[in-house]
Parts: structure tokens; sequence; C-alpha cells
């Protein structure tokens, strides 16, 4: 489980469940367990602060990999 964090002011935006041992591009709508602190604007994904850390695409969010830092552990079975 991961705990999709903010670059710049460090607040937690939301858990995630990552599979596979890739890179967070993107992050799917089903995985995310909850979320914390996040707004979506104009199809925008944006912390309080007003960073924006990824795009709405439908199903997923792709991400934008510097808007972002992650803690935790992906499952990678």
């Amino acid at each position: 489980m991961l705990t999709i964090k903010c670059s710049g002011c460090k607040r937690k935006l939301w858990k995630y469940r990552k599979t596979g041992p890739g890179q967070v591009l993107r992050c799917h709508k089903s995985r995310i367990t909850r979320k914390i602190e996040s707004l979506e604007k104009d199809g925008r994904i944006m912390c309080p602060c007003g960073q924006v850390v990824g795009i709405d695409q439908g199903g997923f969010y792709k991400m934008i990999s510097r808007a972002f830092i992650f803690t935790g552990t992906k499952d990678t079975s």
C-alpha cells in the first residue's frame, strides 16, 4: 500500500494499492482505497497547496512524476 503525497508541501493525498514492480505512472481509480486531501478541477488533480499532481484520463490519473512522492511498499506479486 502506497501513500501518495505532494512533493511541494508533503501533504498526504490518497492511499493507493500499487501492483507490479514498475514506476507509479498511473493511479487507477479502482485501486485508490482512501482519498485524504485532493481536489479535482478542470480534469486536473491538485493538492490543496495548488500543485497539480495528475490529470484525469477516465479510469485512471496520469501522474506528473516531479509533482508527487510516495511512501510504503508495492505489491509485486
